[in-house]
């Protein structure tokens, strides 16, 4: 991955960001994560991910407008840098790689979808 190791977690934030486009806050993170996942994430682990990520150049972020909503205060929304949307894609390219070097019949398990 060219120097831009992704910890699992890592991976499926910055994914989730992907999805979410213009609607990547942390609560809409927090939620789509546990939706998609099955776990209890929290809201903590979002922003120490996020935060993480946006250091290592991975993702930008920005403010959104503010709302009577949330007391005057402001949503920070999350994008991906560049650099974050070419690590997903090296990601995604070595998971690949790996998945068809998996001889046919190797796995037990019944996996017709």
């Amino acid at each position: 991955m060219k120097g831009t190791h992704l910890g699992e977690f890592e991976e499926i934030v910055m994914l989730t960001i992907a999805a979410l486009q213009r609607e990547a806050y942390g609560l809409a993170i927090k939620k789509e994560l546990e939706e998609q996942t099955g776990r209890n994430v929290t809201i903590s682990a979002v922003h120490t991910a996020c935060n993480r990520l946006e250091i290592k150049g991975l993702l930008s972020a920005e403010f959104g407008e503010k709302s009577d909503k949330r007391g005057g205060k402001r949503k920070k929304i999350y994008s991906l840098s560049l650099k974050g949307q070419q690590a997903l894609l090296d990601a995604q390219e070595l998971r690949q790689r790996l998945w068809v070097r998996i001889p046919p019949g190797s796995f037990q398990l019944d996996v017709s979808w």
